[in-house]
């Protein structure tokens, strides 16, 4: 009885944890506005659970939803969180970058 519960309830945690990370569009223009390694602007292109980073600098690195409201930044080996509106990205560094507002959002 037990044992069902519990193999029901990771189900559904899976389920939504990949609907949530579906759902998120990270692409777009961000600043960095904490931590933050230059001036210049920082990027995210997404397709699906893939991304394509470039910081702040210019160093790009491949990463990856690796679970809902997270990422793994393969080249920086670092990880990072995100708020669900896809507005805010904290890395593990201490670095935050926020969806540059006057760059228009495409959905």
């Amino acid at each position: 009885m037990v044992k069902s519960a519990l193999i029901a309830l990771l189900l559904t945690a899976s389920a939504a944890t990949s609907v949530a990370a579906q759902d998120v569009n990270l692409s777009g223009r961000y600043r960095c506005v904490q931590n933050c390694r230059g001036p210049g602007p920082a990027y995210v292109t997404q397709n699906g659970w893939d991304l394509n980073l470039v910081n702040e600098v210019g160093q790009p690195s491949r990463a990856w939803i690796d679970w809902a409201g997270h990422i793994w930044a393969e080249n920086w080996r670092e990880g990072a969180v995100f708020l669900p509106d896809g507005g805010t990205i904290q890395f593990d560094n201490g670095a935050v970058w926020q969806r540059d507002p006057t760059v228009p959002q495409v959905h």
